[in-house]
């Protein structure tokens, strides 16, 4: 069963981190896994979650806590990757409470979610708790920094079926707080197994002396060209101001940071996959736990504070057996962190800037999702017959709730535009044009 889930979701074969995950899932009791960020922590939680959920049983079965709407919906679509024939679902923070509610009223067996808002379902009874064997502490070391303590208290609290607790952490913690219950756990220690992340990772730097930084961050993304980037600030502030210079240069990009709205967040990261967007500017938000796949270099516009923060930067590049560069951009007054060690490689910009190219991608948005009985086929077979692309023109396509959305040749994307205008999904006249 193993293999065909793996063969589902593209992947040849488990890491030695998932592998122990699984075996020590076949004996009672708690587990702790500790492994850095990239590394494949989902798969290796979600198949022992799966070997112990019944078919024979009604109500949610196993519950998954994350810290984020991201993480939420990344872990959701695995599963349903998987295609286990059980009903999963996710509630989170900036969604509809009376989609959730509704989806809640034929329960999913498997129910993942932000703590603030599974508590907000469960203060209002939106769903029976008898039935939880199972729960899964995601990314508890974020949680806890996002301040969710109490609300995962209250939910574990109200888990009186309870028979295995599992958390998830890319930090080591010395003492794990009373309230999850988790009493003399297997752990896992794959912490200090940096493969996965950065055996293909080089740390380069470039000193700003009396240029401003914006102009040297310029410098580099057009250096870089093409390559999917991340570029990390520390603060809201300087992701929209640099998003701002790059508008001003014609040069397309994301940004993406917590006072974002949901739906805007959502559609970055959408861009990003799927190749519209090579350059994605944002807070240590997209450090962890996003499904960003293939990045090639990281660009530190603002030191990370904390040699942790440093390292889950970077384990968004070099993941696997890939290669990627980070870049550490200094201020005149800005000295390396002692973290880093031994000085890094400097990296020396061009005198001329040459803007990359335009990506080969663009975004279709169409206004209708999963609720409405849409599906990825639909929209696939609509584009290929009705909108006349070849298969090799038609890129990632992702549907949501409401909304779906489909990257399309740059070559083509007007034409298409053009074919469809008119065109009906399910017998329904739908919203279809370029993403903004």
């Amino acid at each position: 069963m193993i293999q065909e889930i793996l063969a589902r979701l593209k992947i040849a074969s488990l890491n030695k981190m998932q592998l122990a995950a699984i075996e020590a899932s076949k004996k009672p009791g708690d587990m702790v896994l500790l492994s850095p960020t990239g590394s494949g922590k989902t798969l290796a939680f979600l198949l022992p979650v799966l070997s112990s959920l019944s078919s024979g049983k009604t109500g949610v079965q196993a519950l998954v806590l994350v810290p984020s709407r991201e993480l939420a919906l990344q872990i959701e679509q695995v599963f349903r990757q998987m295609s286990t024939g059980f009903k999963v679902n996710c509630c989170y923070g900036g969604h509809s409470t009376k989609t959730e509610k509704n989806n809640l009223a034929q329960p999913p067996v498997l129910l993942v979610g932000t703590p603030g808002r599974i508590a907000y379902h469960i203060h209002h009874e939106n769903f029976d708790t008898g039935n939880i064997h199972t729960l899964v502490l995601d990314e508890f070391d974020k949680a806890l920094e996002f301040g969710f303590q109490e609300d995962m208290s209250f939910i574990i609290g109200r888990l009186e079926k309870l028979n295995r607790r599992m958390l998830t952490s890319a930090t080591n913690m010395d003492e794990l707080p009373g309230f999850t219950g988790i009493r003399n756990p297997v752990k896992l220690d794959f912490l200090d197994d940096k493969a996965p992340t950065t055996a293909g990772l080089k740390i380069k730097y470039i000193q700003a002396e009396g240029k401003d930084k914006l102009e040297i961050l310029f410098g580099l993304i057009c250096k870089l060209q093409n390559k999917p980037t991340l570029v990390f600030c520390n603060h809201r502030e300087a992701v929209e101001r640099i998003g701002m210079l790059l508008s001003d240069k014609g040069l397309a990009h994301g940004t993406f940071h917590g006072g974002m709205e949901q739906d805007d967040r959502e559609r970055a990261l959408i861009k990003f996959r799927n190749g519209s967007h090579r350059l994605l500017i944002t807070t240590d938000l997209a450090s962890r736990g996003l499904d960003i796949p293939e990045i090639e270099a990281v660009i530190h516009y603002q030191l990370p504070l904390t040699e942790e923060a440093f390292t889950h930067r970077n384990g968004r590049t070099a993941r696997m057996n890939a290669e990627g560069t980070a870049y550490l951009l200094l201020s005149a007054g800005d000295r390396l962190p002692a973290f880093i060690g031994e000085k890094p490689e400097a990296e020396i910009l061009p005198e001329k800037n040459i803007l990359p190219g335009k990506a080969p991608w663009r975004t279709l948005y169409i206004g209708a999702g999963k609720k409405d009985k849409v599906n990825k086929m639909d929209i696939v077979g609509m584009l290929l017959q009705k909108g006349k692309l070849a298969k090799e023109e038609l890129g990632l396509v992702e549907v949501l709730d409401h909304s779906s959305y489909a990257a399309i040749s740059s070559s083509k994307i007007d034409a298409v535009t053009s074919l469809i205008k008119n065109e009906k999904i399910k017998n329904k006249k739908v919203k279809l044009q370029i993403s903004r």
